[in-house]
């Protein structure tokens, strides 16, 4: 008996010991739910617009748009179509009886836009102007303990603020209303840590402001670090403070931590303690990172001593079917494709985003542009310092926030710049976007090597908070090599900021779940609205790798080294793993299949910032093999980029797959009206005896539509004569054409007895010693009658001048779409444009397929035309040639929203090919291409 006894004593001393460590932390109780996939029926009732009039539920937290109510509006909107409805909440809910001796706070961590909110009847204080920022009441003295409790919430979507709605309501983004992120109660100890502020730097020193509040007595406050396994770090950092002060300052060293940074991302757990006469009375954990951040003017951002530049990216907290509400698991999808993109920054344009983004930012290594709110417009003054109070004291501690932004393009209150500094204890700078301010040049959108005397050629620290606007298929990938190569060598250059993430389209719950994305307001993004990628992804991947393989050939003496570039910060490349494959791709007709060999490569000692040389220990009969394709991994196992190599030129691949003398019979011609007949094999061609082009396609299945060319994509033809001979069994047709007045000089057909075609192509660009945008042949073939195409060369993605990047050497096969960048209905890769490196591609056609092939180098294959949106933009619209299908040798570059391509780096100009005119012998100046064509039923 004595034994239950004792052991029941020992039971209830640790059930009281558990029970007031538990009581000495923050408690919360969810009133809402945690975010996008998980929310709380509350009764609603909106006074305008979708399901107005009426109470019923609606989910918390959540944009009322997206649930049926309302009216939608875009930023732009004019002011005769902006909806003004309210949003009526009410909520019970019960709170613990043994709360009432603690101080009980009710937390809105966003809400848009005017929140008044009242609790069993009573306000709870000041109507909270402003979307984007957590905000509290103390309602401690308003609540029925352990009883039923109402709250009410009042929601205007417009705000009775003038500055309010131009700064946020005002913008080019979708503006929406409601409660739409979480709702919470957090109760603390009467006596307790209001907030904290933290400056821990990389050497492990660290300053920490702590906010108290309603101590009565002498206290102590300690703090100790802890890694996020729980291990202690270091000493704790104490010092003590007398009854009533509302603040202390801790100031230590913490020995043995490691530094944060975007490719190191190491946190640690700070816990800190008020005691009074012994007795922890409130305990608080913040994560943070020790992380040493300088701007140096007229030089640049350093962390840790290392000076950064940052591959950015403008973020909206979007998705289509939630608008501004999402959740952790969201902001971690997004942070990991960025981080995909191999970059290291993001703009929270054009907003403070959800502390979890920030989080995640933290945990993952990006690096932050933290922005208030402010497009074109500001908030006032009054208004503005409540909010960036709001926003500081809750984004101060993570690692992650290098710059402040006080609002974008114009909406900047220089009032407000010195608040951001009264509640940052790192002082960190604050920057207006688009503005030469605070030695920081970051205007928008300037073209490549802009600037007399600022800019790219000032001494001020160039960061464009955007740049290569991404609208519809523009800017983003196209253009981004030449402006990071300028960057990375201009020292005063600190990287930029892409515009932007995704496409913010939204599904419409009044139109039928249509996806708008108002017009060209928002189709501007890498990803599209659900997250598909365009080919700016991948070209953004390879540009902004942090391995940089710096040989594009493999040369006839390759004894496997390959030179690599490290353009890491802090990673040698020691750090990191690399992978080998050689393939045998697959041919047209699907007889000989592919196969492959992989190894490991021994990663190379190269340091930030150096070269090196990696060993590839290839197989002695590795040129038996088509492709070499390299893959970088980082020491996540996150792949970097895979680079791949043509082991085998067109001219080796064509020979295999074009069997040119497998027939038996002698090719013949006739003449019938203004054609030449060739028999060839099972194929008749018919050659316009006045031009040289071919005229009609017939096998033994009957007619393939693939004719009116080569014709000329640009450029006079003047044409002179056809001309025929027997080679043996082959037929050779020689086109001829004015020498001084034609742009395409000769172009030689070849019949062969097995049905293959062979031409040889001489010509030169559209005018003598004048740049151009596009060379090539081109031919016609219906469009409706191709379901896709497959091909070896460069893919799946198309490409433009200036966005080679982005594409793999292989097989591809993709179905025919006719997708418009951006614009739904989405199918990515898209089907039509220039499609780079062709060795040999198969029309699929809905009667017939035909194979063509070429034995040049770097020959595009252009499939089509690609449609333009409503709103044609003449800047992402680049010209393309006349006909369907094409073989190009030079191609055109595409601009952006802001900037004409010729504008955006040395690989948006057009092309340029000397031949030299009227004063030398065409032969030897042309442009050659030689093609091959296999129309044969099998």
């Amino acid at each position: 008996m004595k034994t239950k006894q004792i052991h029941f004593l020992i039971s209830g001393i640790f059930l009281f010991m558990s029970l007031g460590l538990l009581a000495q932390k923050t408690e919360t109780l969810m009133l809402s739910g945690t975010g996008a996939d998980q929310t709380v029926d509350w009764e609603f009732y909106c006074t305008d617009g979708m399901n107005s009039g009426k109470w019923t539920t609606i989910p918390v937290p959540s944009n009322w748009e997206l649930e049926g109510f309302g009216k939608y509006n875009y930023g732009n909107d004019k002011d005769t179509v902006r909806s003004t409805e309210k949003g009526l909440y009410k909520y019970n809910f019960t709170v613990p009886a043994d709360w009432e001796s603690k101080q009980v706070n009710l937390v809105f961590d966003g809400s848009m836009t005017d929140t008044e909110v009242k609790i069993n009847g009573k306000s709870a204080g000041a109507v909270h102007q402003g979307s984007f920022y957590q905000f509290k009441y103390d309602i401690s003295k308003l609540l029925k303990y352990g009883k039923t409790n109402l709250l009410e919430v009042t929601v205007s979507k417009v705000s009775s603020n003038e500055s309010v709605n131009k700064a946020e309501r005002f913008a080019d983004f979708w503006v929406f209303g409601g409660i739409f992120r979480p709702v919470y109660l957090e109760a603390k100890p009467a006596q307790n840590i209001v907030r904290t502020a933290i400056d821990a730097k990389a050497d492990g020193s660290m300053e920490a402001d702590v906010f108290l509040n309603n101590v009565k007595n002498d206290a102590e406050i300690s703090a100790q670090v802890y890694t996020l396994e729980n291990e202690k770090v270091g000493l704790p950092v104490q010092t003590t403070v007398v009854a009533g002060k509302t603040s202390a300052h801790l100031s230590g060293k913490i020995e043995g931590v490691k530094s944060w940074n975007p490719e190191f991302p190491n946190l640690y757990k700070i816990v800190f303690i008020l005691k009074i006469k012994g007795e922890t009375m409130h305990e608080m954990t913040e994560r943070t990172g020790f992380r040493t951040l300088e701007i140096r003017k007229r030089d640049g951002i350093y962390v840790n001593g290392v000076k950064v530049k940052l591959k950015g990216v403008n973020h909206h907290t979007f998705w289509p079917t939630k608008g501004r509400t999402s959740n952790k698991e969201m902001s971690i999808t997004d942070v990991k494709l960025i981080k995909d993109m191999n970059m290291n920054a993001v703009r929270t344009s054009h907003y403070p985003p959800d502390s979890h983004f920030l989080d995640v930012c933290d945990s993952l290594g990006l690096l932050v542009l933290d922005e208030l709110t402010g497009w074109h417009d500001a908030y006032d003054t009054e208004v503005g310092t409540k909010l960036v109070e709001e926003m500081v004291i809750r984004d101060v501690n993570h690692p992650s926030i290098i710059i402040w932004d006080n609002g974008n393009e114009g909406g900047h209150n220089f009032d407000l710049d010195p608040v951001f500094g009264k509640f940052d204890i790192q002082k960190r700078e604050v920057i207006h976007p688009w503005n030469e301010y605070n030695g920081f040049a970051t205007q928008h959108y300037r073209s490549y090597n802009y600037g007399a005397g600022t800019y790219w050629q000032g001494r001020e620290i160039v960061l464009p908070t955007e740049f290569l606007h991404g609208m519809y298929d523009g800017g983003h990938g196209a253009g981004l090599y030449d402006y990071w190569e300028l960057m990375w060598k201009t020292p005063v250059a600190a990287g930029g900021f892409l515009w932007d993430f995704a496409d913010e389209g939204v599904l419409r719950t009044d139109k039928n779940g249509e996806i708008d994305t108002d017009g060209s307001h928002a189709p501007d993004g890498i990803l599209g609205p659900f997250h598909e990628k365009e080919g700016s992804y991948f070209a953004i991947k390879e540009i902004w790798s942090p391995v940089q393989f710096e040989d594009k050939y493999l040369g006839s003496n390759f004894d496997g080294v390959i030179n690599v570039e490290n353009r890491y910060f802090y990673t040698n490349l020691e750090e990191c793993s690399f992978t080998w494959k050689l393939k045998k791709v697959e041919s047209p007709d699907g007889k000989s299949s592919s196969s492959e060999i992989e190894g490991k490569c021994k990663s190379p000692d190269v340091a930030a910032g150096q070269n090196g040389k990696l060993l590839v220990n290839l197989p002695d009969n590795y040129t038996n093999y088509d492709v070499l394709y390299i893959t970088a991994t980082d020491r996540y196992n996150q792949e970097l980029y895979t680079k791949s190599w043509p082991v085998k030129l067109a001219q080796d691949v064509v020979s295999k797959i074009m069997p040119l003398n497998t027939g038996t019979n002698k090719v013949s011609v006739s003449e019938k009206d203004t054609l030449l007949v060739v028999q060839a094999g099972s194929v008749e061609f018919s050659i316009g005896k006045n031009s040289g082009l071919l005229r009609k396609v017939v096998n033994s299945k009957g007619e393939i539509p693939f004719n009116n060319g080569p014709s000329i994509s640009a450029g006079v033809t003047v044409f002179k004569s056809i001309t025929q001979k027997m080679e043996a069994d082959t037929l050779v047709l020689t086109c001829s054409f004015d020498e001084r007045k034609s742009r395409m000089k000769e172009f030689v057909w070849t019949f062969y007895p097995s049905g293959i075609a062979k031409l040889l192509i001489h010509y030169v660009p559209k005018e003598y010693d004048k740049d151009f945008e596009y060379m090539g042949v081109d031919f016609s073939y219906p469009e409706n009658l191709v379901k896709g195409v497959k091909w070896l060369g460069d893919g799946p993605y198309r490409v433009w001048k200036n966005r080679m990047q982005g594409v793999e050497l292989g097989v591809h096969q993709k179905e025919y779409n006719n997708t418009v960048t951006g614009v739904q209905p989405i199918v990515y890769p898209e089907f039509k444009g220039y499609h780079s490196n062709m060795y040999w591609a198969k029309i699929e056609s809905k009667e017939q397929s035909f194979v063509v092939a070429t034995s040049s180098d770097d020959v595009f294959l252009r499939l089509y035309t690609p449609a333009q949106p409503e709103k044609i933009y003449e800047r992402t619209a680049p010209p393309f040639p006349d006909g369907d299908i094409s073989f190009m040798q030079a191609i055109s570059a595409i601009g952006t929203k802001s900037n004409d391509s010729w504008n955006m780096g040395p690989s948006g100009k057009k092309n340029m090919f000397f031949d030299y005119g009227p004063y030398d012998n065409w032969r030897i100046r042309c442009k050659t291409m030689e093609l091959y064509f296999d129309f044969t039923a099998n």
